[in-house]
């Protein structure tokens, strides 16, 4: 199987994206700590899924819970193989109005998580190569409105993945971005507060769609953590329908 007994943390994994992305992972074999703040959600991840997936309730803005998450994947499953930083919890407003909470908020679930995991990950990865995968957005390379805080955190992390795919590429450590545009429950929200942006927005998308996080994204994600692609390091996928051609 593409990710045969592959051991892989997953943010935000128990629901919208991050929970297409575990079970696209266990269904290719791999085993996943899915960690999200959704208890709900991980229990009923966990009953889908079994034994191929643990479940671990926690805020990614605190680093006990990366650490943890890297301890239960060792314990559990006896190693790590790779890290998806999927979470990130962000407020739209135009730049004038976005609150210093509200600026906390995306900064703290975004780029500080991605950074803190990461940091727990990597002496794990580094034993035996791996792969991290963390998140774009084209909000932020086209600048779309009341994106600020999220496009600001999102960039943050696209330098960052960019950075330490250079300094981990002598670990065997691989270190790629995927950029969605996906109908995720946020995006959903996010068209009915914002009806015309959403409008604009979809007619930009040459496939006519936003995509399936679990038949579009997903599967991205998968063959970014799989040796098909151990040659590739630092890059930006944009899984968008063609939406953003020039990243």
């Amino acid at each position: 199987m593409q990710l045969g007994n592959k051991v892989v943390i997953v943010t935000g994994g128990a629901s919208g994206i991050g929970g297409a992305i575990s079970r696209v992972l266990v269904a290719r074999g791999a085993k996943v700590v899915a960690v999200d703040v959704n208890g709900k959600a991980g229990e009923a991840l966990e009953g889908e899924l079994g034994s191929n997936v643990q479940f671990l309730l926690g805020d990614v803005s605190d680093r006990t819970v990366a650490e943890t998450a890297v301890e239960l994947a060792s314990e559990r499953f006896g190693g790590l193989d790779g890290l998806v930083n999927n979470a990130h919890a962000s407020a739209q407003a135009m730049f004038n109005d976005l609150t210093e909470d509200q600026w906390e908020l995306s900064f703290n679930t975004g780029f500080r998580a991605t950074r803190q995991f990461m940091a727990a990950a990597y002496p794990l990865l580094a034993r035996n190569g791996g792969a991290v995968v963390n998140f774009g957005s084209g909000s932020a390379m086209v600048g779309q409105e009341t994106q600020a805080a999220y496009a600001s955190a999102k960039e943050a992390i696209r330098g960052l993945s960019r950075v330490t795919a250079n300094e981990w590429a002598k670990d065997d450590i691989r270190v790629n971005v995927v950029s969605p545009m996906a109908l995720t429950p946020g995006v959903k929200a996010w068209s009915e507060a914002y009806p015309q942006m959403y409008q604009d927005s979809l007619a930009k998308v040459p496939l006519g769609r936003f995509g399936d996080p679990e038949e579009d994204v997903a599967p991205i994600v998968a063959f970014l953590l799989s040796d098909d692609s151990r040659y590739m390091t630092g890059q930006t996928l944009m899984a968008d329908g063609g939406a953003n051609k020039l990243y």
